[in-house]
């Protein structure tokens, strides 16, 4: 059985994600679990997804802190507050409003690793659970955790005030926090889509480029110094600088890694990530640590003592000596802050833009032809890594192959620091592709 994605499980409410899938999971859970802090964002299904965790955890013996509707990031966050063992989250973060999900977290505030998914998804298909006597079932207590949340933004900031003007799309998710933060350092904010609904009516859940034109033409129209958006439950957050521009990931990236990082540390960040972060951290010698796309693997490498911040371009930040769970408020505040010391127009032109090039490409055997093509390539290419995919570093360049965790594709990207070089090196990672195909 294999539940869990990059990023918990998540998929269509009624087909994957059941409320028997989510009392079982509270049965599991329950097993070595004294105290469980949950939450969920605004999705209808949430409530009755969580009434089902809530009756498994409730039915093992295990004590439950109702968190309510809450940003993933304040439920990763208050597993360690609360002293609980771990926190399960119910959200499908950015996806649309018919899926759901359930993200568990560990006091660290990291998501639960590869073991302790394999742990639970054991114990779900073994039905390896016992229930408590009948008067030791657990407990429940209700707790609004963000003003907590907020709190603890504020300290990490260390900032006393800031005089900004920033307008906030909410997405209809949970991510108020931050609006509480900023407010209370004595910004400036207008919001959007500040109501929460699962439904996501103002625009779609991801923070995309295209789903954030709203928020780009209304900061680069009016006098805000800069947007923040989040997706459904906060743990990603995208910007707009104040002359309407969106900020890429790559960008956003590069510009927390060099804040965090100082001479000789690392950040960590998925293979995806472009080549012009590494350019661009390389001047003030901090090194990049690759690692398999998700938020839960960036953690891992982020527990290291010498890396300093980690990333995904999707919008997943995390600074380490906070938490290890992705804080889409706390990046948010962080953005604000580095945009009131110097505006964030001035400083994404100092970040390198490459060309890089994205296909994806039908594959009804991707795990087989991704053995063929990891095979051809570890032959012929010197500097290969194979951490999630295969990855080519070609010095000047770079490609890599990497099959689809959900859907029957290999996504081929390719860079370059010039046009013509990323087209060839796309050429040739197409033709990898299609040897391994045939």
């Amino acid at each position: 059985m294999a539940l869990f994605g990059t990023s918990g499980i998540r998929g269509p409410v009624g087909e994957t994600v059941t409320a028997d899938l989510a009392l079982s999971l509270g049965r599991a859970l329950g097993v070595d679990c004294d105290r469980v802090v949950v939450g969920r964002d605004p999705r209808a299904s949430g409530e009755f997804l969580q009434s089902a965790l809530v009756a498994g955890l409730r039915e093992s013996g295990t004590d439950v802190v109702d968190a309510g509707v809450a940003a993933t990031p304040t439920v990763g966050r208050a597993v360690g507050w609360r002293d609980a063992d771990a926190g399960v989250s119910i959200t499908a973060s950015h996806n649309p409003p018919e899926d759901n999900g359930l993200k568990l977290w560990q006091p660290s505030g990291q998501a639960f690793d590869s073991e302790g998914q394999r742990r639970i998804e054991d114990r779900i298909e073994s039905g390896a659970f016992e229930p408590a006597a009948w008067d030791g079932s657990g407990s429940i207590e209700t707790w609004d955790a963000r003003a907590r949340h907020a709190e603890a933004i504020r300290s990490e900031l260390d900032r006393e005030s800031m005089d900004s003007r920033v307008v906030v799309d909410v997405g209809n998710g949970a991510g108020g926090v931050t609006v509480d933060v900023l407010q209370s350092l004595g910004c400036h904010v207008e919001t959007l889509n500040a109501q929460p609904d699962g439904a996501f009516p103002g625009r779609p859940s991801e923070p995309t480029p295209e789903n954030c034109r709203s928020l780009a033409t209304l900061v680069g129209a009016g006098d805000a110094d800069i947007g923040i958006a989040h997706d459904g439950d906060a743990d990603r957050m995208r910007a707009v600088a104040g002359d309407g521009t969106y900020l890429t990931g790559d960008v956003t990236l590069a510009l927390f890694a060099r804040a965090a990082a100082e001479s000789g540390q690392r950040v960590a960040v998925p293979v995806d990530t472009s080549l012009a972060v590494a350019d661009y951290l390389a001047e003030i010698d901090v090194g990049v640590e690759y690692t398999p796309v998700g938020d839960v693997y960036v953690a891992e490498a982020a527990e290291a003592p010498d890396v300093a911040f980690g990333g995904e371009p999707s919008g997943a930040w995390i600074w380490p000596a906070h938490t290890l769970c992705p804080d889409g408020p706390l990046a948010a505040c962080t953005i604000a802050a580095l945009d009131a010391d110097r505006p964030l127009s001035e400083r994404i032109a100092e970040v390198p833009t490459y060309p890089i090039r994205r296909d994806s490409v039908d594959v009804e055997e991707k795990g087989a032809v991704m053995e063929r093509v990891s095979e051809r390539i570890r032959a012929e290419y010197d500097d290969v890594t194979t951490l999630d995919g295969v990855r080519v570093d070609l010095g000047d360049a770079w490609f890599l192959l990497r099959a689809s965790g959900t859907q029957s594709l290999v996504r081929v990207t390719a860079e370059a620091r010039d046009e013509a070089r990323a087209d060839e090196v796309m050429a040739t990672a197409r033709d990898c592709l299609s040897a391994a195909r045939e």
